[in-house]
């Protein structure tokens, strides 16, 4: 009997320590020389979830947003296929293609009501806010839209990368592509490279969010008036940028009275600071946003003396969002892509 009860015993602990994931040293019980029967019914079959690397929490959050320096409106522009075009080093560019029948069938169906209806709730289910909006005076097309044809079904659309990076033509285009057969060819940099793309003859049309930008883009004659429309420059949605930076906001910016204020305080504190520097339409905010008597400007002898915590990045909001993330450092992005970036656990393709 008290064989079974020390066999009893021994089996009891060897099975307490095993459910707290210890194994036993091998003396602590002797060999079982029997089986021991089973007395009661095994417990069912369960299935052990696999275990898997926690999600990536950011720590970059909005510190300033809705302020009237902030707003950032995006233009269509189709690209005149007599413009004076040139190359990075300012050579004249010779047998220069343009699609203008592509160029007009995009930025016609981009202002029908289906596709600014598109744009105005693109992210809502998702992200449970707006991401785009339309603005009020942008005019509506109702004409009719050309099918695409062999010389005429593939686009060029140079764009900036915040709208790329939102997913919002990732959204749109499949639309217009399957209701009208054309295939649009996206090529993404800041704003000003994305114009110097179609200056020098590698687009058909653009869409970007810089108004002094492509105001000197039409007035230098690169842009082209649209069947349909009034002007050169077509301005139809608009979100804002927003001023994101570390959670614990060591520069008190979020507390700041205005976001002219916040980056004052940036700079005063010497916080880490990741400036796309690409001259982007988020780059030129930017710049207008600091204290004048920096001196900040596009030119890196501007802020030479700033180097300690000013970074020039040259790269696209994605990437710069990455950078802040990583190096704890404010940014001015755009919200489209800076709740895409939270979505993506601060993974940005």
């Amino acid at each position: 009997m008290k064989k079974i009860i020390s066999l009893l015993l021994a089996l009891t602990m060897v099975m307490t320590l095993a459910a707290c994931g210890t194994t036993p040293p091998e003396t602590t019980a002797p060999p079982a020389t029997d089986p021991v029967p089973e007395t009661t019914a095994p417990a069912p079959e369960t299935t052990v979830p696999m275990e898997t690397e926690p999600a990536l929490v950011v720590d970059t959050c909005i510190l300033k947003e809705a302020d009237d320096k902030m707003l950032n409106t995006y233009s269509a522009i189709a690209v005149n296929p007599e413009a004076p075009f040139v190359d990075a080093d300012g050579n004249a560019v010779s047998d220069v293609y343009v699609n203008t029948a592509g160029a007009d069938a995009l930025v016609q169906w981009l202002l029908t009501a289906e596709a600014l209806d598109m744009a105005a709730n693109y992210g809502f289910a998702e992200y449970g806010e707006y991401l785009f909006y339309v603005l009020e005076n942008a005019p509506v097309y109702t004409g009719e839209i050309a099918a695409a044809t062999e010389e005429t079904k593939t686009i060029r659309l140079s764009t900036t990368t915040s709208v790329k990076d939102s997913g919002l033509l990732g959204y749109l285009l499949p639309a217009f592509e399957a209701a009208y057969g054309y295939t649009v060819e996206v090529q993404s940099a800041g704003t000003g490279k994305a114009i110097a793309a179609a200056k020098a003859g590698n687009a058909d049309l653009i869409l970007v969010h810089s108004k002094s930008q492509e105001e000197t883009f039409v007035a230098d004659g690169f842009g082209r008036t649209v069947s349909g429309f009034e002007a050169e420059r077509v301005s139809f949605i608009y979100n804002y940028f927003v001023l994101c930076g570390p959670s614990a906001d060591p520069a008190g910016a979020a507390a700041a009275a205005s976001v002219l204020d916040a980056f004052a305080a940036i700079a005063e504190g010497k916080h880490t600071f990741i400036s796309r520097g690409d001259g982007s339409g988020t780059h030129t905010k930017e710049l207008a946003l600091w204290p004048a008597e920096l001196g900040i400007a596009k030119e890196a002898e501007s802020f030479a003396a700033y180097t300690e915590w000013y970074v020039s990045a040259n790269t696209g909001m994605g990437a710069c969002l990455v950078m802040a993330e990583e190096m704890g450092g404010y940014i001015l992005t755009d919200k489209a892509t800076f709740l895409t970036f939270v979505a993506n656990d601060g993974v940005m393709g």
